[in-house]
């Protein structure tokens, strides 16, 4: 199942940390300013960066959804994403009045927008967020007819989740029903939807300059309008069944109709993906019909209604990969040259600072990070626990390089790096309070800056990530903190710490930010055969005392 971050036990580690760090940064100052000079410096130091594989991730009952197909240049292939979705009705046990007619099926799934700006009539221009590439899809919606499960049949206690590569063992295209849509040139439109007020003839009405008046807007959405086959699917879904156990509740609907395959296909080798918002308010399938009543005056007259269904339910988004560079795991001991970074079933870089070394049992030699250690705090040798400090730690910046000549501006906005011994951001993370929960992009952006790119278009070339990690680093030194391995993952979006599950692992885990990111991108890893100036380096600013 999808779990929430421990947020008391992540709140206590962070207070505890920081009344010990206030403790501690109060020492080292006092050491430092006691001293007549210091000298403010730098120095970098090498780090372990390796190539995790990341199989099949948990992917249904995410609190958004990727749909469409997405070229992927630095991995040479294509990602393609579907999704099947259950429904349920806003109401149960309906009473479809006498000899009901059906007008129209209307599907409308908000996309995720920005406004731009909005005229003196209220027309307001958008543009879509979180849309990746520009080529048409085909789409296809179909009738689904698998039945997604609540529960695990092996552990009925146990939620059922779904994954990734659900598509290749379930086979959805062979549990497909009726056609509902199809369209061969999709593209997502940034275009406003209005509804207008009718008149009794379905005309629209004027106003009195001649236009037409408009009832409603709606933003910019995939908002479709279902076929019927056979001129009878949803009169024999919904009308012939009144009264019927099939509409008495959400359990009885969602094995009666299973719901919706939203089936893309990419044209031409090309694509686009939109991220969709299923959850939103607006989300959902409007039946409109009409049925007969007597009025006043005993004349029969026909009256609108809607039937409403929203995607409350199961829900799962199949992410197949089809790349010609295989994703592997790389070299733990020496690291790899190149880093890739991929969304979903994807890949993902391990971090190991000073070779992963924390105090052996060796006293005649010291290991690298023993040697780190001593150069900034002076320790017990015996207890190895904190005496005083021999340089006060101003910044802790860890630099990945993007390796410009595998990307074409492809790269992901923002990275993430995660505690892999607990799976919980590291300390800086949530040192930083310049969260923004608007706009994800500018959230935790002195913990992790946005990528800096070779100019102002979003689609320039990356150049480097630059992560914060000081007081992940001081509680190192300070409090002998356990010296983890750390992750490196894309991310949509780093407030969301909800995190999924990762196919037939017990230990590992990955952000839904992480599994909604389509894009990747390769960096430049540790290994010695990388160039210098582009090898992901730990760089260090500290104050020390001059002697």
């Amino acid at each position: 199942m999808l779990k929430p971050l421990k947020l008391v036990s992540i709140l206590l580690l962070v207070i505890m940390t920081f009344i010990a760090c206030d403790k501690d940064f109060s020492t080292i100052e006092s050491d430092i300013e006691g001293e007549q000079n210091f000298t403010t410096n730098f120095e970098s130091y090498p780090i372990i960066t390796y190539n995790k594989k990341i199989d099949p991730v948990q992917s249904n009952n995410l609190p958004s959804n990727l749909l469409g197909v997405y070229k992927d240049f630095t991995l040479d292939g294509i990602t393609t994403a579907n999704v099947v979705t259950q429904v349920v009705p806003t109401t149960f046990d309906p009473d479809f009045g006498t000899d009901p007619q059906l007008e129209s099926v209307l599907l409308t799934i908000p996309y995720y927008v920005t406004t731009l700006e909005t005229d003196e009539d209220g027309n307001t221009t958008y543009s879509i967020d979180s849309l990746f590439g520009t080529a048409p899809i085909k789409l296809s919606i179909y009738q689904n007819n698998y039945f997604l499960r609540d529960f695990d049949p092996n552990e009925v206690e146990e939620t059922q989740n779904y994954y990734s590569n659900s598509n290749q063992t379930i086979n959805f295209d062979s549990h497909v029903g009726e056609l509902l849509y199809e369209a061969n040139d999709f593209i997502p439109s940034p275009e406003e939807y209005n509804i207008y007020e009718l008149d009794e003839d379905g005309i629209p009405v004027l106003d009195d300059d001649g236009e037409p008046i408009i009832d409603e807007r709606i933003e910019p959405s995939l908002r479709i309008e279902l076929l019927n086959p056979e001129e009878s699917f949803w009169e024999n879904l919904l009308f012939a069944h009144q009264g019927m156990p099939e509409l008495s509740n959400a359990n009885n609907f969602k094995d009666f109709f299973r719901g919706l395959y939203f089936k893309v296909e990419n044209v031409d080798n090309d694509g686009s993906m939109i991220m969709l918002n299923f959850g939103n308010s607006s989300a959902n399938i409007t039946v409109n019909y009409t049925y007969e009543s007597v009025d006043d005056e005993d004349l029969i007259v026909r009256n609108d209604a809607v039937f409403k269904m929203i995607f409350n339910g199961n829900r799962v988004n199949t992410l197949e990969n089809n790349f010609n560079i295989p994703l592997v795991d790389g070299d733990p001991v020496n690291g790899d040259e190149e880093v890739y970074l991929k969304g979903g079933e994807g890949s993902m870089a391990v971090i190991k600072f000073f070779n992963g070394d924390n105090f052996d049992d060796d006293d005649t030699n010291d290991n690298l990070f023993e040697s780190f250690k001593k150069q900034y705090v002076e320790v017990d040798e015996s207890t190895g626990e904190f005496i005083k400090s021999k340089r006060l730690i101003n910044e802790v910046n860890l630099v990945f390089y993007v390796d410009q000549e595998d990307v074409q501006g492809q790269e992901p906005d923002r990275v993430i790096v995660y505690d892999l011994k607990n799976n919980v951001p590291v300390i800086d993370y949530f040192f930083d309070s310049s969260t923004n929960t608007s706009e994800p992009l500018y959230s935790k952006i002195v913990h992790s800056t946005i990528l800096e790119r070779d100019g102002d278009e979003p689609t320039d070339p990356g150049i480097r990530y630059k992560i914060r990690l000081t007081q992940h680093i001081n509680n190192i030194l300070l409090k002998d903190s356990t010296n983890v391995e750390l992750g490196l993952y894309v991310s949509t979006n780093v407030n969301d710490l909800q995190i999924a599950e990762i196919l037939n692992s017990e230990d590992d885990e990955i952000t839904v930010g992480s599994v909604l990111s389509p894009r990747g991108t390769v960096l430049h890893g540790g290994h010695q055969n990388v160039i210098e100036e582009k090898r992901v380096k730990l760089e260090i600013f500290y104050t020390e005392p001059d002697n």
